[in-house]
């Protein structure tokens, strides 16, 4: 272990594209506060719209990289613990942009923004059936409370799994020690699958997103969100593996743990796009009025371009690249294909919230590019912090031979 860099330092150049792209989020931020925030209710929306959609995509996103750790540790696999405090680095972010995701939620929620939110209004739910037999979770307290506890016990799962990691810094584990460390390894992570396939997997989509729309519902919403998330945050842990490499760290991260990576990326955007395929198709074929409501505007409205395109990103372009054995272990392929599907599903998340919030006209614009890029520097920049802050090798884990001998 002595000849391995194990220590990552931050790079100047790192360091300054993050606060650039965080100055030029908070820019865009002002000003759209300046600008949309206090204007009509066509501009809130646009406002507090791309904020959402951004929040809540990027915090999924990021606890998925958590969610892929717990995965593997329930299935006793090892071949991922040489990039370990990748996923590790990336889902410490997650009570950053939760707390965000929380802050905006709020605002929208005890604000009485019923033009964002149409159950908010009491009135309307007192005239409308549907409305009515919903509000039992669709109200205010329900959703404070249970978007609390999603986001609360996120933070602090996954605080539990990383500070148990750092055991694995300390000193080498005896048999017995190292049975004990796996066995709470995999309980902290059973728990942490649990909640989250009740938030992620059920109800959070439900009351963030598919609630825009009150009167429509998907039984696929959650799943279909749930793969969108997966798929892109195992983009971003591919991103930052090729990162590292690039700079000469993960000596033991090799194109064998690479291509177990984009497999990852190719299976799961043939199952995003198997969702997207099944809840369009049975709505389709149905043709009720009050489930086709939901793709009218998407499918023969203004966001036709978008719906199709993001289909091409998502699918054709996985589908047609990662498919072959070489291109998962080409280090320029995949990321590229990386870098698109995060912007595909980025692009996903923005239709499904826009898409019922602006049903007229595309807002797509600066000011969604603007705080995409605050995004993207915060996380930049806090990640790499993570990763300066212990180890990159989690080198006393009982699985590391596991992980340095991998072979696929």
């Amino acid at each position: 272990m002595a000849s391995i860099r194990e220590q990552f330092e931050i790079p100047g150049k790192m360091k300054t594209w993050s606060l650039a792209l965080i100055g030029v989020g908070l820019v865009a931020l002002l000003i759209g506060g300046v600008t949309e925030a206090a204007g009509t209710e066509e501009q809130q929306a646009h406002f507090w719209g791309t904020l959402m959609y951004n929040t809540i995509f990027w915090t999924l996103v990021c606890n998925a990289s958590m969610f892929f750790i717990c995965v593997t540790t329930l299935a006793m696999g090892g071949w991922q613990q040489s990039f370990r405090r990748i996923p590790e680095a990336i889902s410490a972010m997650v009570p950053i942009f939760g707390s965000i995701t929380f802050a905006v939620l709020m605002f929208v929620v005890l604000g009485d923004k019923h033009h964002i939110y149409h159950w908010l209004d009491k009135e309307a739910v007192a005239k409308d059936p549907i409305l009515l037999g919903k509000s039992g979770f669709l109200n205010p307290t329900f959703f404070v409370i249970w978007t609390t506890l999603a986001i609360g016990l996120w933070s602090v799962l996954g605080w539990r799994m990383r500070q148990l990691s750092r055991e694995a810094d300390e000193a080498p584990m005896d048999q017995q020690t190292g049975a004990n460390f796996i066995l709470r390894n995999t309980v902290r992570a059973a728990l942490f699958t649990v909640w989250f396939g009740l938030t992620v997997g059920s109800t959070i989509p439900w009351l963030w997103m598919m609630s825009l729309d009150a009167h429509w519902y998907s039984t696929m919403y959650s799943w279909y969100t749930f793969a969108s998330s997966f798929v892109s945050g195992m983009s971003l842990i591919a991103l930052w593996v090729i990162y590292l490499k690039n700079k000469g760290y993960l000596e033991l991260t090799n194109q064998e743990h690479l291509q177990d990576i984009g497999k990852f990326m190719f299976a799961f955007s043939i199952f995003w796009t198997y969702l997207w395929f099944s809840q369009y198709m049975l709505i389709w074929y149905a043709n009720i009025p009050e489930e086709t409501v939901y793709f009218k505007h998407r499918v023969q409205g203004p966001y036709k371009g978008i719906f199709f395109l993001n289909l091409i990103i998502n699918f054709v372009c996985p589908l047609l690249i990662l498919m072959k054995r070489s291109a998962k272990r080409n280090y320029t392929l995949v990321t590229f294909m990386a870098v698109l599907i995060l912007f595909g599903h980025w692009i996903d998340f923005y239709q499904m919230v826009m898409g019922s919030l602006s049903k007229e006209k595309v807002t797509l614009g600066w000011f969604d590019f603007g705080i995409l890029s605050l995004f993207v520097g915060l996380m930049i920049f806090f990640v790499g912090k993570s990763l300066a802050s212990k180890p990159l090798i989690v080198k006393h884990h009982p699985f590391l031979k596991e992980s340095v001998i991998h072979q696929v």
